[in-house]
């Protein structure tokens, strides 16, 4: 039987045709399985990122008073606030297709597979924008197949959830320019001290070509392998036709002029504040360590720059530079609304960052006109008058108490407040603490903001429970607040990366004392300025009205005091309770309060305690303690609650037979006010 053989041509064709119907399947299976892996990525969510962006803080007037970041400077910008130079010029020397693909340039990725076949490594890289992303976002750098095809599915997963301008967008804001600067704004800021959206043509070539070795094309490092790396990418941006071989010439030619790079410790203003800053914002506010440090915050502050530049020059001036070991801590204070103004911890914050604005320590007389006000609330008045003489205090029943005066002085006879403050008499103000008992003076100096545990006993009269600067500052603001305690504030806002407000800090003022008696111990209080006043040494570098109290102890030195617009308290001392020179020591806190007051408020004209309603003056002969006549040689005025007053008059100068004739007090128009209504800033 003969056998018929298939021919070949029909052989061919039946194969040719099953190979297609397999290609075709492979196809269509290929498809599907492609399909199926794009719908499944998609529907993957891509792995959380967390950029590190840098927290900025900012004084009162809105400069940037530090940034954190710890190594990672990153600012984060929208797309349109980066100039479009760079944009342009990062794509045409990172990935000129980046419009066309899909997360792959495959022309590129086929060389390089070729390069690293030949070679047997993996040293030729391929990266889109995309992949570079996808990289830096969720992924290492080491170099294993396993990483790159991770980066390719993180890639498409990227493209099918953002558009072109997304991705640009993360990339710009994420790529490293060395020098700690991440992304373009802070690379702007660090290189040509201008934001990314400002730069030129010639600045953006420079930048772009930086991310390819960070350290080894930094300007800083080696501007001619710079230059060289920017004439590059000014003639990649000419060949894709986005700028003109002109442009790039001209850019090329350009004269670049760089940020000045200065050391780090030299510029930083305020560090005892940024401290304090960063506490509030971890202890007080809950905020964590990293979302502090990496988590783009913007933290506004009540600090302001010209007033803390001039409490650092005057602290820097006056304290000794033979004496490092002697420490110094001054705060400032808008009393009306509690916002820190001003604030220095130490002298060299690069030996030493302990805060002594924080610091408790005793703060001598310092503490009396907490007192004092408790007792203008209790019965007492400016005239009260007790005997200053050495006087032994008896106590718990059998415990006794001996306070002694300055250098032993004592005016063995009747004085009256108005002089106890003035020359910050001892046993006056122990005696006062007798009559009110000290568990009444506790009380006041809690309601007036101290929050340090006060022991209640004779000697606190005299200041022996320490507190810190800070609280004796906000007491004393309330005193001059006519009784109205403010919380000190030195956060006014906090924002995180997207702009919500975390922390938004108001004024609260809260009604802790009489605003009759709180207004005439302001009046007291202007006395210690005067001659044979404790603080009478400064009073030729003041020239507006203040009122204050000094206060020392073996170890301190003290002075808080005011004026309306702002109020200042100046500690200086030992860290080791080394003792204090009173008379060389001592009185720099007196200097460096009064110059700083002189010059935070140069701008502003004098203001006056004003006087609530409830209050009248009336002139006092303080040796009988009545009402003044035209015959008293010494009149003095006084302020009382209405009611309060003395009722008599003074005849002890009166000639025989003449009816007392009453001095009436001033008018309102006070030398101060004359001197407002002519004042100019600066004069």
């Amino acid at each position: 039987m003969e056998v018929i053989r298939e021919a070949p041509l029909i052989r061919y064709l039946r194969w040719a045709k099953q190979f297609l119907k397999f290609f075709i399947l492979s196809i269509l299976f290929a498809s599907c399985a492609a399909l199926l892996l794009l719908l499944y990525l998609r529907s993957q969510p891509l792995p959380e990122a967390f950029i590190k962006q840098t927290t900025t803080i900012y004084s009162a007037n809105g400069d940037v008073l530090d940034t954190m970041h710890r190594g990672e400077n990153r600012i984060l910008v929208p797309l349109q606030d980066i100039a479009p130079d760079l944009i342009n010029a990062t794509i045409a020397i990172e990935d000129r297709t980046f419009r066309e693909h899909y997360g792959f340039d495959f022309k590129r990725l086929g060389m390089a597979v070729y390069v690293n076949a030949i070679h047997m490594d993996m040293q030729q890289g391929a990266s889109t924008i995309t992949q570079q992303l996808a990289r830096n976002l969720y992924l290492t750098m080491e170099k294993t197949w396993d990483r790159k095809i991770r980066e390719a599915f993180l890639a498409i997963q990227l493209e099918l959830n953002y558009s072109k301008d997304e991705i640009l967008e993360m990339y710009m804001n994420q790529i490293y320019y060395g020098h700690s600067a991440y992304g373009a704004q802070a690379a702007a800021q660090t290189y040509f001290g201008k934001d990314a959206k400002n730069l030129s043509l010639a600045e953006s070539a420079m930048l772009a070509g930086i991310p390819k070795g960070p350290t080894y094309y930094s300007p800083f490092a080696d501007f001619e392998r710079a230059k060289s790396r920017q004439k590059l990418i000014l003639n990649a941006m000419a060949r894709d036709e986005m700028i003109t071989p002109q442009q790039a010439e001209q850019a090329y030619a350009e004269k670049l002029v760089f940020r000045e790079r200065s050391t780090q410790a030299a510029v930083d203003p305020a560090p005892y504040f940024r401290d304090y800053i960063a506490n509030l914002v971890k202890n007080k506010y809950g905020i964590e360590e990293e979302q502090f440090i990496h988590g783009g915050l913007k933290i506004y502050t009540t600090l302001d720059p010209v007033m803390q530049k001039k409490a650092e020059e005057i602290v820097s001036s006056v304290m000794p530079a033979d004496n490092p070991n002697l420490q110094v801590a001054l705060v400032a204070m808008d009393p009306l609304t509690g916002q820190i103004k001003a604030m220095v911890g130490g002298r060299n914050y690069q030996e030493s960052q302990y805060n002594r604005v924080l610091a408790k320590r005793q703060p001598g007389s310092a503490f009396k006109p907490i007192m004092y006000l408790a007792a203008l609330q209790n019965g007492f008045t400016p005239l009260t008058m007790m005997k200053s003489e050495p006087t032994v205090f008896t106590y718990d029943r059998n415990k006794q108490y001996i306070p002694r005066n300055f250098g032993g002085r004592y005016a063995n006879a009747m004085i009256n407040m108005r002089e106890a403050i003035k020359t910050s008499d001892n046993i006056y103000a122990v005696k006062t603490i007798d009559f009110l008992g000290p568990q009444k003076v506790v009380e006041q100096a809690q309601k007036l903001g101290i929050k340090s545990p006060l022991l209640a006993v004779p000697s606190l009269a005299l200041g022996t429970s320490p507190v810190s600067p800070l609280e004796l500052n906000a007491a004393y603001a309330a005193i001059v607040n006519k009784g109205e305690a403010v919380t000190p504030i030195a956060i006014t806002r906090i924002e995180d990366n997207k702009g919500n407000v975390l922390v938004e800090e108001k004024t609260e003022k809260t009604l802790v004392a009489d605003p009759v008696a709180s207004s005439l111990l302001v009046n007291l209080m202007q006395s210690v300025f005067e001659r044979s006043g404790t603080g009478y040494r400064v009073a030729n570098e003041l020239n507006r009205p203040v009122a204050g109290k000094t206060g020392s102890t073996d170890v301190d030195a003290w002075l808080s005091g005011f004026t309306p617009q702002l109020v200042t308290t100046v500690w200086v001392g030992y860290d080791k309770n080394q003792k204090v020179d009173d008379v060389k020591e001592g009185y720099l806190s007196k200097k460096i309060w009064a110059q700083f007051m002189e010059s935070a408020l140069k701008d502003q004209p004098p203001a006056l305690f004003d006087m609530p309603a409830g209050v009248v003056s009336v002139y006092i002969d303080p040796s009988s303690g009545k009402l003044a006549t035209e015959h008293c040689p010494a009149p003095e005025l006084f302020y009382f609650a209405s009611g309060t007053e003395p009722q008599e008059y003074c005849t002890d100068h009166l000639p025989a037979n003449e009816t007392p004739t009453p001095l009436e007090p001033p008018d309102s128009s006070t030398f101060w006010q004359r001197m407002g209504s002519w004042w100019k800033p600066g004069e």
